[in-house]
């Protein structure tokens, strides 16, 4: 039987406890797993039998919570872990290796361009970061070394909508992955999959769980790449040594990068996520068509408010139909283009400092997803460490503010804006 996304958010992964007959899924809070005997031990350890050897690896709160996110965004297996910065060094780390490139979106939250320009140099790893809505452009960036496509698909901070299916043409052509960061819509608002990509991630910190108790990441498999094709992904088509020879795609098929990830990319790199956060994460997941339901109701009215204040040069949310990005939300997001968005300032960045500093609803913090409303200035904050170029090129300029735009009464935070507009010109 086939179930709507309401019916899945809840259900998912998820099955009365065999132990108790607990309807919610528990917290185990364990690091280790008693095997039946030595064959099973053998058995797990040789990647020959599916279940749980030490909570580093896999852990059943975790799992349910992976499989949820994986059934709601249409993949085939995914991997939760213990950040979205963490999801995306997973999500890259069996595609790459020492010289490989990843070409990047431009338009991305600032602690990942520092992420891709800055430290994934330590691996020999690098990237090229190219104007998305720049086909041309993106095609040109990539070249023998390229093993993947990185974008957005709500780009944070400027809520700027990726025209996916465009990006997965590009990136298909080429024969690599397209990774997208579907943070900021959640699968309620977009599955990527269904516009070409292959990798999907999270951070679930964000609308996942939709209440700022957790921290986590989960990066989705659609299972549809070939991995063995171009020889490029070796990881993934070749003999692994620790593994006595097995070759990953050629044992798992379809859930070979899910495999892999936990195998090696958790086993190694160790960014897994508790089970409490698991937990956290699946009750906030319970209510998220409900919540970004209202998130989107109440964006449209503050963005369409904002865009007629005096004081405001621009409104970036693509929700309006002023929008440059208008046309692309019923094709990528048909339920609406989400919370996050920006607003530039005539009166420039200390306008903008004074403005953050006079909110009283709006909570200024380097957070967004939450069910309260939140603000900041990005260029003096989460894309400090970034160029007036690069910040400007990523929607985060010094006359910009970020808001994320929560679940309360939307006429409230209009007033709140109202008064500290006023104090900002004051």
């Amino acid at each position: 039987m086939t179930y709507g996304f309401d019916t899945l958010q809840v259900h998912a992964g998820a099955r009365p406890d065999p132990a108790t007959g607990a309807r919610q899924t528990p917290i185990y809070q364990t690091t280790a797993y008693v095997f039946r005997d030595a064959d099973h031990a053998a058995a797990l350890f040789n990647l020959q039998e599916v279940g749980y050897i030490y909570s580093r690896l896999t852990n059943p709160t975790v799992a349910v919570l992976a499989e949820r996110v994986a059934t709601l965004e249409g993949g085939q297996g995914a991997v939760c872990c213990s950040s979205g910065h963490a999801a995306q060094i997973m999500a890259l780390f069996p595609l790459m290796g020492p010289g490989c490139n990843v070409v990047a979106s431009s338009r991305l939250y600032g602690g990942t361009i520092t992420q891709f320009s800055q430290t994934i140099k330590r691996f020999g790893w690098s990237a090229k970061f190219v104007d998305f809505d720049d086909l041309d452009a993106v095609a040109a960036a990539i070249d023998d070394n390229t093993r993947a496509v990185f974008c957005e698909s709500i780009a944070n901070p400027g809520g700027y909508i990726t025209d996916l299916d465009a990006i997965a043409g590009v990136a298909d052509k080429a024969g690599l992955p397209l990774i997208v960061d579907n943070t900021s819509a959640t699968p309620y608002l977009c599955r990527p999959i269904e516009h070409g990509a292959t990798l999907v991630v999270h951070s679930a910190t964000k609308y996942l769980t939709g209440n700022g108790t957790v921290t986590g990441g989960v990066i989705v498999d659609s299972g549809k790449f070939d991995w063995t094709a171009s020889g490029k992904f070796p990881s993934l088509s070749e003999p692994e040594p620790a593994y006595h020879g097995l070759k990953f795609h050629e044992t798992f098929g379809p859930l070979s990068f899910t495999f892999h990830s936990i195998a090696i990319g958790l086993r190694d790199l160790g960014m897994t996520m508790n089970p409490q956060a698991a937990h956290y994460t699946l009750m906030g997941i319970e209510t998220l068509s409900l919540r970004m339901e209202r998130h989107v109701v109440n964006a449209i009215k503050v963005a369409e408010w904002l865009e007629t204040h005096p004081a405001v040069a621009e409104v970036t949310y693509a929700g309006l139909k002023s929008s440059r990005y208008a046309d692309r939300v019923p094709r990528i997001c048909p339920k609406g283009a989400g919370g996050l968005f920006t607003f530039r300032l005539k009166a420039g960045y200390d306008a903008c400092v004074k403005l953050v500093n006079a909110l009283d609803l709006f909570s200024h913090v380097a957070n967004l997803g939450d069910t309260r409303s939140l603000v900041i200035h990005s260029a003096s904050t989460t894309h400090r460490q970034l160029t007036p170029e690069q910040q400007t090129a990523a929607g985060a300029g010094p006359d910009v503010v970020r808001v994320s735009i929560g679940i309360e009464d939307a006429d409230d935070l209009i007033a709140d804006l109202d008064q500290a507009l006023k104090q900002a010109a004051g």
